[in-house]
């Protein structure tokens, strides 16, 4: 997916999205129709299917859905209106829908996928969109009727098989969104280019102290790994170079491996600039495929794109590649295990639109998939989940401020809204407890004298 591929349609600004704290009582009780407008028509069918028309689905399939939804919803701090109709919920976030009809044509056809797609059709709206989903994502596992929860296997989507994460599934997969533009992920990340979550040291985060606070969470990581002056250091997922150029600053030796060329490219040019080619290679390399003993290991927000498939794998290729007494600092977003359990085989929003094969772990997968699958040791676990609701705020407000230039750079209407809406959805998880971020140090024993 290029730029090309979201020549904007129009180019009106984004409204600028609510603090993601805010209340309903502090929103706004006039429509939410004010959000930049969706010309379905001009949507490519080809890319985007599932939002250039509404699906066709039966009275029947729309009856269901309607009434799944006001099932869902009755019982919800929400309110939700329907356009010409009804006020459903207890109060609370408000979600305008302007579209009935298509709305539940999309969530019987597609659940929580036609969700998504509703809202980048421009069918509804929220005044605090992430106070909205925060809602909905804190009651997740009872959206849909426990009856209808047993039958998922016949109703949900089922992942494609294209989409594996095998070694050139996993160059697609990483490509599609890694390799959009550097450029448009300059627009919203700080200086540092970190895409992970920071730590800060007291909420609420202000966007003059992400970049430090990215600098705290590298050197948590590196400091877990003991990374210092000749240390030999594997980092597996480059990002934009940030940690590699830390970590050679204290006098490691790094080798970094990605399998995004345009990541690879600013990376190898940011370490030129440092002045630190002798310390560190940047290699566009599946982590499968690396070679070499190395003295720590760290990786951010990796695994999150390798598929439980590949689980065993990823933890026995650091296994392989530490050396005796080597530590292992990993970096990685969880989700709670029942969860996990139910929908890893189910494909989803985030995995169609945003992140093609990604699947988040549990706690209790990474524990067990290391114990079974590995001699190493997890010596150490520390959760941060509210400091990447900070970082995921500061990230989509400045999306939002500068969604000017994100169609200068050629992205349309229904991807900034779908940006708007990943970066509102992550949010949420993080704000209600649903998702969480973990900081492991892995460590490999001294073989026996």
């Amino acid at each position: 997916m290029t730029a090309a591929d979201h020549r904007p349609a129009t180019r009106a600004r984004l409204p600028r999205a609510r603090d993601s704290r805010a209340r309903d009582a502090q929103a706004p009780d006039a429509p939410a129709r004010d959000a930049e407008a969706v010309d379905t028509e001009a949507v490519d069918p080809a890319g985007r299917p599932g939002v250039a028309a509404v699906p066709r689905a039966s009275r029947p399939v729309r009856a269901v859905a309607a009434a799944v939804v006001r099932h869902a919803l009755r019982r919800l701090p929400l309110r939700v209106r329907l356009a010409g109709g009804d006020t459903l919920g207890l109060g609370g976030p408000l979600i305008e829908i302007h579209d009935p009809d298509a709305f539940h044509a999309r969530v019987g056809t597609g659940g929580l996928i036609g969700f998504g797609e509703s809202y980048m059709a421009g069918e509804w709206d929220a005044p605090d969109l992430v106070g909205a989903l925060t809602v909905l994502a804190a009651h997740v596992a009872e959206l849909v009727p426990a009856p209808l929860q047993r039958l998922r296997g016949l109703w949900a989507p089922r992942q494609p098989a294209a989409r594996r994460n095998t070694a050139d599934g996993a160059r697609d997969n990483i490509s599609h969104h890694y390799d959009l533009s550097n450029d448009l992920f300059a627009l919203f990340l700080d200086d540092t280019l970190t895409y992970s979550a920071a730590v800060f040291r007291g909420f609420p985060a202000e966007w003059s102290l992400l970049a430090a606070a990215q600098h705290r969470k590298i050197d948590r990581l590196l400091d877990l790994a003991a990374v210092g002056e000749g240390t030999r250091l594997l980092e597996i997922g480059t990002g934009w170079g940030e940690l590699a150029l830390r970590a050679a600053a204290r006098g490691a030796h790094v080798t970094s491996l990605t399998l995004s060329r345009e990541q690879r490219d600013l990376a190898l040019r940011r370490v030129r600039e440092a002045g630190l080619a002798d310390r560190v290679t940047v290699e566009l390399r599946d982590y499968r495929e690396a070679h070499g003993i190395y003295d720590a290991i760290v990786s951010v927000e990796m695994i999150e794109a390798v598929g439980a498939e590949f689980w065993p794998v990823y933890f026995r290729t650091l296994e392989a590649r530490l050396a005796p007494g080597g530590r292992a600092a990993l970096q990685a977003i969880t989700m709670p295990h029942d969860r996990m359990l139910a929908g890893r085989d189910t494909h989803t929003w985030i995995q169609k639109y945003v992140f093609p094969g990604g699947l988040l772990p549990s706690v209790e997968a990474v524990e067990q998939t290391v114990r079974e699958h590995t001699g190493l040791a997890v010596a150490r676990r520390d959760a941060f989940g509210p400091h990447y609701a900070e970082t995921l705020r500061l990230w989509r407000e400045r999306f939002t401020e500068r969604a000017d230039d994100v169609a200068a750079l050629g992205f349309d209407t229904v991807f900034r809204r779908l940006w708007t809406f990943y970066l509102a959805y992550s949010e949420a998880g993080f704000r209600s407890g649903y998702l969480d971020v973990q900081q492991y140090l892995l460590t490999k024993e001294n073989p026996a004298p």
